[in-house]
């Protein structure tokens, strides 16, 4: 939205996500990601992320009431109560933050209720496409002032070894808001089922992301050199949205795949852990069926003649994110 690729009030705006989709989907909460890396953006991080904010709100703003940005978990529940859709900021790697865990208190006035400590190894943790490294010392301090604060701690992208050190250092529920099975997928940006365990023991929900890559195994080992090739430093913008048409034009999983990552989520981790984080307008594939937000309309009924019950499809969609976030928000 920021560099005006995106038409967000537009159901034919270029984006998965749209306000008339989300509309029509029934959607009540959403993460919006200010994704900020230091190697794309050196020196202007904070800036950027700053600015990525003042979209958000701009969106909101221009919704006409049907939006708001969600700054507490009575502002949450409003939402799913019958109010405006709820905003929630959220950022996707703490790069803005430069390598000082205290300047999250900055972007907690801005209205950050979510954060990823880091989406690419940097000064606050290792990541799933990094060298496996822990948590730093300034993470931990993330940790703690993330908590003391009311902002969601958010492990999707973090290596095995900070998701460890995570699961020393938190003392309230944590989420992986796009993340799916390891057992099934083996992208190391899946959570092995020790791992979804451990969440689940600690009242956290796993988002499943709707990515072609993290569902299917041979969709995940097809995309595996493209991917490294996206990854690598020098790549010109020009050149990735060429290697993201060469995931679009490969041939996409069944929607199968989603029931499958949700009924071993469940199964491992019991059906309070277990949410949708799509990850929309952050991958190029999606399974068939699957176009833009406005297609979670029809998740309710695929979980269902999958066998699910109503009180879990009701968990899924929205119930156990709502419950953890309403757990670790400022009241």
């Amino acid at each position: 939205m920021l560099d005006g690729e995106v038409d967000f009030s537009s159901a034919q705006g270029g984006g998965h996500v749209s306000l008339p989709g989300m509309l029509e989907a029934g959607i009540k909460g959403q993460i919006f990601a200010c994704f900020v890396l230091s190697e794309r953006h050196p020196g202007e991080e904070r800036a950027r992320a700053e600015a990525m904010i003042a979209t958000v709100r701009d969106m909101v703003a221009a919704s006409q009431g049907e939006m708001a940005v969600v700054l507490t978990a009575g502002d949450l529940e409003r939402a799913f109560s019958g109010g405006p859709i709820g905003a929630l900021i959220g950022l996707e790697g703490a790069d803005p933050l430069g390598d000082d865990a205290e300047n999250l208190r900055h972007f907690f006035k801005l209205g950050v209720r979510d954060v990823i400590p880091a989406w690419k190894d940097n000064a606050f943790s290792g990541t799933a496409f990094g060298k496996n490294t822990l948590l730093t010392e300034e993470g931990v301090r993330l940790i703690e002032l993330a908590e003391e604060l009311g902002v969601m701690v958010d492990v999707s992208h973090l290596s095995d070894a900070a998701f460890a050190k995570v699961c020393e250092v938190a003392k309230k529920p944590f989420i992986a808001s796009h993340s799916n099975c390891r057992a099934l997928c083996p992208s190391l940006r899946n959570l092995t089922d020790a791992m979804i365990r451990k969440l689940a023991d600690r009242g956290g929900v796993v988002g499943i992301n709707l990515s072609s890559a993290f569902l299917d195994p041979e969709f995940y080992d097809k995309t595996q050199s493209l991917w490294k090739e996206f990854m690598s430093l020098g790549q010109t913008s020009e050149e990735k949205k060429a290697l993201r048409k060469k995931v679009r034009e490969l041939p996409r999983p069944e929607a199968d795949w989603i029931v499958r990552h949700i009924k071993h989520a469940i199964n491992v981790g019991g059906e309070d852990c277990i949410g949708l984080g799509g990850d929309l307008d952050g991958i190029s594939s999606m399974p068939r069926g699957f176009e833009t937000i406005a297609d979670y309309a029809t998740i309710p009924d695929l979980l269902l003649q999958a066998g699910l019950k109503p009180r879990q499809v009701e968990k899924l969609c929205f119930r156990n994110f709502l419950r953890v976030f309403r757990e670790v928000l400022p009241r």
